[in-house]
């Protein structure tokens, strides 16, 4: 088998790869119904590529680099630099281009850093698939798989890449990737007609479909790109709606734009009026645009986010999507599932019980049955009926099934015996009893009509195990002809009942202090589940979850979108509601204008992940929930959660740092330099004096990412507001300018300043007052109190450092600085002082009236 090589998939061929018999098909692809030999694998997988519908290859260092001299600002300051040097002023086009290359460097650097950092992460959660290699069942990386690879499908697997079933078994695939339609599709073997296309072939599977039920062995054909729905494959995984910093974030991008714009716009006009040379004027409204504008802060946001997902992997959380990381400080709203969440996901059967409420053997039998027969989706309380290893087949075969959706919440095999056939149905009772017309009692010896007397008691009983916090099955019954052959929905009608198979899931109690510290945070917890509300009630109460409200699946029903978003915002618990319900849900809180995080792990709560603005799984997920989650947690756990949610909120906190610090020290400082070059006779800073400022002013705030943040900055959901950023800008950023003012008054006035000392002096001021301010910004507190880290403070002081001392060394002439007298630099000293007293005092200030709700 090694020696023949399948057909290359982007050749044209006879047939579709569902056309044509099986085995056909297995001797195109060189392969077997026991799939390939690992030599063989690895050869394909070199000469296919990885099976990912998207390559996402990084390109090469030296490729990243050189692309970031693409970018406009970078491309009219290289520009400047060439017309300098063509005018002559060799000093200055040498210092832009220098000073150019260390700050795309520097960017280049700790981009490709967190870059790194984000593709192991990804690596950590790639999907992964059973593949029959080597003729043993092996579990290996979706991306490794190759043409002629035979794989195995069951509930709850992402169909890894396109493929032909070998065998199947009550298969149901949901394939609305491929064909928009929501409800699941039944696969089987055989052959499809030649001119049928994808989406008519029900012999085959193809990628990133989901398996609802069922099991099935089969053979891939096409992989990665090639296969049919490539260029979709991962839109689960995908973020169609925008969240709302992000949104928020381009709103700030465009109103910096608009401001460096009309400002660079204003000087230039005005230099020009003033008949100043026109490159001077130029190189300076130029390098004015670059210091106004945070070019760090793309750079600032990857690291920050990149700490923040490194962070969280050591505290057991995932990050699939970086930005997810501040979503889920800035959540609100949390709606989780109560099954090992809020539960031990231990689930034990405690009682099985006829319809009169004694124990009963025969509804453990048939119970048992039907959970042996069923292929389909199986769950943890199947596995708990399974546990009782007393029950045995005893000569029962099966002859179909009727799968269990979330829609019937039900499952039904057809079975036989000695030539007796038997409809056995098992599922949620308040879906169940309606179809009932009798029950049995005495061990299934006598039958009763089930009368509204009877169902009555019957629905008391029911109503009874779930306030005592039971789980509840009904098992139901129904006689057959003996030549049937195939069961339907339809044949679940006039079933007898049987009685109730009752479970016990305790309360996780672990779960209590997360969901105190939660609520404590700001974070309103809403249990979202199928389960029966009584169950979820009773639950809730164990864990001191205060239930204001319960909203039905079937009341949810009649609610129309805006109701729903005034009954959702009331309502803590959501019981028996169906997958598209949860959906419902979320969308409605999240137009309430709340941040909502989903946390679940089953097939059913995928469209809910994908909703939510944070879909948040756990490790152990089908592959269906983990591809369209956000993060995944190493341990099902609330607390791990929780400690992810003040990670979020730190790393969101260094981001504002960083904004509110950029923002207002540039548009504070840039403000003074277009209103000094308008009136003085020579510009206040030279064009390579201003870069160089903005330089060092970088350097200092590359340690924001490994700041500390304090306690009460993560006590609450922080939300994006850029109204106050705005405000915040615009109040520093006066502040600012009229001390520069003040220093301009006291060069002016006092020391009658020509240009070189005019501009070393406020170079000195204006870089010293813009770094100090960090520590001023970076906390609500007194900033005496409030310890910032260490990078931080050697990072900032270094620049400081630097740019006091540069003025003094030989190396300052090369950017026209001279030394300043002693008497000037006391007296700069002192501004200095006085702007950072002002500035504790306006921010003092700033943050009552914010807190007060005063515009």
């Amino acid at each position: 088998m090694g020696d023949r090589r399948p057909s290359s998939p982007s050749a044209p061929e006879a047939l579709p790869a569902w056309s044509g018999s099986a085995e056909a098909l297995l001797a195109r692809l060189g392969s077997s119904s026991s799939g390939l030999t690992s030599t063989e694998a690895q050869a394909r997988l070199e000469r296919y590529g990885p099976n990912t519908p998207e390559r996402r290859t990084r390109r090469f260092p030296v490729v990243e680099f050189l692309a970031r001299f693409r970018e406009p600002l970078v491309l009219v300051l290289l520009a400047a630099s060439v017309a300098s040097a063509l005018t002559g002023d060799l000093t200055s086009a040498s210092i832009i281009a220098t000073i150019l290359l260390l700050s795309v460097t520097l960017d280049f650097f700790q981009e490709h850093r967190a870059g790194d950092a984000a593709e192991k992460l990804r690596h950590m959660v790639a999907p992964r698939a059973r593949v029959l290699r080597d003729g043993t069942e092996q579990e290996l990386p979706s991306a490794t798989l190759v043409p002629g690879d035979v794989v195995l499908l069951e509930a709850g697997s992402l169909v890894p890449a396109d493929a032909r079933l070998l065998e199947s078994r009550d298969l149901y695939v949901n394939q609305a990737l491929l064909t928009g339609e929501s409800y699941p599709v039944e696969k089987a073997t055989g052959e499809a007609p030649p001119d049928a296309g994808p989406t008519e072939a029900r012999n085959a599977v193809f990628m990133s479909t989901s398996v609802i039920s069922g099991t099935a062995r089969a053979v891939i054909f096409n992989t990665g790109t090639r296969t049919s729905v490539g260029a979709i494959a991962h839109s689960l995984a995908q973020r169609a709606p925008s969240t709302a910093f992000e949104l928020e974030m381009r709103r700030f991008g465009l109103m910096l734009m608009r401001l460096t714009v009309l400002l660079v716009l204003v000087v230039l006009l005005v230099h020009v009026h003033a008949r100043r040379p026109l490159l001077e004027s130029f190189l300076f409204s130029v390098a004015l645009a670059v210091g106004l504008t945070p070019e760090l802060l793309p750079m600032i946001l990857s690291v920050t986010l990149s700490r923040g997902a490194l962070r969280m992997a050591s505290r057991h959380v995932i990050v699939k999507r970086l930005s997810a990381v501040h979503d889920l400080g800035s959540m609100d709203v949390l709606c989780t599932d109560k099954t090992g969440t809020l539960t031990e996901a231990c689930i034990r059967l405690e009682q099985h019980e006829d319809a009169t409420g004694r124990e009963c053997a025969r509804v453990l039998e048939l119970t048992w049955l039907n959970s042996h027969f069923e292929t389909g989706l199986r769950s943890p309380m199947d596995e708990a009926i399974l546990a009782h290893q007393e029950v045995q087949p005893a000569g029962w075969s099966k002859v179909d099934e009727v799968p269990f959706d979330f829609e019937r919440r039900r499952v039904s095999v057809l079975l036989e015996r000695e030539g007796h056939r038997l409809l056995v149905v098992k599922g949620a009772p308040e879906e169940l009893l309606p179809l009932c017309t009798h029950y049995e009692e005495d061990e299934g010896r006598t039958q009763h009509p089930l009368d509204a007397a009877a169902r009555a008691r019957v629905q008391a009983r029911f109503a009874e195990l779930g306030e005592q916090g039971f789980r509840v099955l009904a098992a139901a019954w129904r006689e057959e002809p003996p030549d049937m052959q195939v069961a339907r929905t339809g044949d679940e009608v006039e079933l007898t009942l049987a009685g109730f198979a009752a479970f016990l899931d305790p309360p996780k109690q672990s779960a209590r202090p997360a969901l105190e510290a939660l609520t404590r945070g700001g974070v309103q917890v809403k249990v979202v589940t199928g389960d029966d509300e009584r169950v979820a009630q009773h639950v809730c109460r164990e864990l001191g979850l205060p239930v204001k409200q319960v909203l039905t699946g079937r009341q949810l029903e009649a609610l129309d979108e805006q109701a729903l978003r005034v009954r959702a915002e009331q309502t803590t618990l959501f019981a028996r509601v169906s997958p598209a319900q949860k959906s419902r849900i979320i969308r409605a809180l999240r137009g309430r204008g709340h941040v909502v995080g989903y946390l679940g792990d089953g097939v059913n709560d995928a469209p809910s992940l994908h909703a939510a603005d944070v879909g948040i799984s756990v490790d152990g997920a089908v592959d269906v929930a983990r591809e369209a989650a956000d993060l995944l947690l190493l341990r099902q756990d609330l607390a791990v959660l929780q400690e992810g949610v003040e990670e979020g909120r730190r790393t969101f906190g260094n981001v504002m740092k960083y904004i509110r610090m950029g923002t207002s020290s540039n548009f504070g400082n840039m403000l003074s330099m277009a209103g000094a070059s308008m009136l003085l006779p020579f510009l206040p800073m030279l064009p390579i004096q201003i870069l160089l400022n903005n330089l060092l002013y970088d350097l200092s705030e590359l340690a924001i990412p490994l700041d500390e943040v304090d306690p009460e900055q993560l006590a609450q959901p922080p939300r994006w507001d850029l109204r106050s950023v705005q405000r915040f800008m615009a109040l520093f950023g006066v502040l600012s300018s009229l001390f520069d003012a003040a220093t301009f008054a006291v060069l002016l006035l006092l020391f009658k300043a020509e240009a070189p000392l005019f501009q070393t002096a406020w170079f000195m001021e204006s870089l010293t007052t813009q770094v100090l301010v960090i520590f001023i910004i970076r906390t609500h507190r007194n900033p005496l109190r409030s310890r910032p880290s260490g990078w931080l403070l050697l990072s900032s002081l270094g620049a400081i450092v630097v740019a006091n001392v540069l003025p003094f060394t030989a190396l300052g002439a090369w950017f026209g600085f001279i030394p300043l007298p002693p008497l000037l630099g006391l007296l700069l000293a002192g501004l200095v002082v006085a702007y950072l007293l002002s500035a504790v005092l306006l921010h003092r200030a700033f943050y009552w009236h914010q807190s007060h709700g005063c515009p």
